[in-house]
């Protein structure tokens, strides 16, 4: 139940999609949710970037694979006056990571349950009742708009995207072709993912990589020794070729 003028905020918003039946679904579940004003439709990316130049909205679902200017490259030159909220929705799931690079709120997979994108808005709405976006600062003519720094990451979990915040990881550990992610609550999240593909996610200040088959959240270390480091009371290896990178990393941050 909406019971503040916050919370009963109206979000406007557009859909930028090239195919018609993607948007005939996104219009739909839009005219379904009162807290929604669909203001516009487009079918490429260039027309909906004039239009989001001159009318700004509150939150824009972003389709990714169009001709001509993508939806990665809408997303990086849209105006920084008013930055919208963007939710991606795609039909392929190997932009998750570059996606939340650019600080999107969310990313959807098609085809887009209903129950999912209620979700997914919900949570935008949420954020900007709760923090009303300040009135645009000025922005010289050489600055460039720095989108907001992700707290989270998307990983591939069986048959869907799964969103892990920052704060919930205890370490991560490399199980051939898969990780294991483990969280604070306990839970262990499997993930067809890479090393490599993660370290350029995870805040390099936050995480560190101990071991080829090891990587810790550095404010969840319980404590030190040479070899090896505990983590919610396991104790994990730190390997030789690690070892020197880590001690120095923990060091610049103060944390010993």
């Amino acid at each position: 139940m909406l019971d503040s003028p916050a919370a009963a905020r109206v979000l406007t918003c557009v859909i930028v999609d090239d195919e018609p039946l993607a948007t005939a679904v996104l219009t739909r579940y839009c005219g379904q949710l009162p807290f929604l004003n669909l203001v516009g439709t487009f079918h490429e990316a260039l027309s909906a970037l004039a239009f989001l130049q001159t009318t700004p909205v509150d939150l824009v679902l972003l389709d990714i694979e169009m001709p001509g200017l993508t939806g990665m490259q809408l997303a990086q030159i849209l105006p920084a006056g008013h930055r919208p909220r963007i939710i991606l929705t795609t039909a392929y799931d190997q932009y998750a990571l570059q996606g939340y690079e650019l600080g999107v709120a969310d990313y959807l997979l098609k085809p887009i349950a209903f129950q999912r994108f209620v979700q997914a808005v919900t949570r935008v709405h949420q954020s900007l009742a709760a923090s009303p976006l300040p009135p645009p600062a000025p922005v010289s003519a050489d600055s460039a708009p720095q989108p907001a720094a992700p707290d989270a990451m998307f990983v591939k979990n069986e048959h869907r995207l799964q969103r892990v915040a920052f704060d919930d990881i205890l370490y991560v550990e490399g199980m051939k072709e898969y990780l294991m992610i483990y969280t604070v609550d306990g839970g262990k999240i499997l993930t067809l993912q890479s090393f490599r593909r993660v370290e350029e996610v995870l805040p390099p200040h936050r995480f560190a990589r101990i071991h080829k088959s090891f990587l810790v959240a550095l404010g969840r270390i319980e404590h030190v020794e040479r070899s090896r480091v505990q983590v919610a009371g396991r104790p994990l290896p730190v390997g030789d070729a690690y070892r020197d990178a880590f001690m120095e990393l923990i060091r610049t941050h103060n944390l010993l």
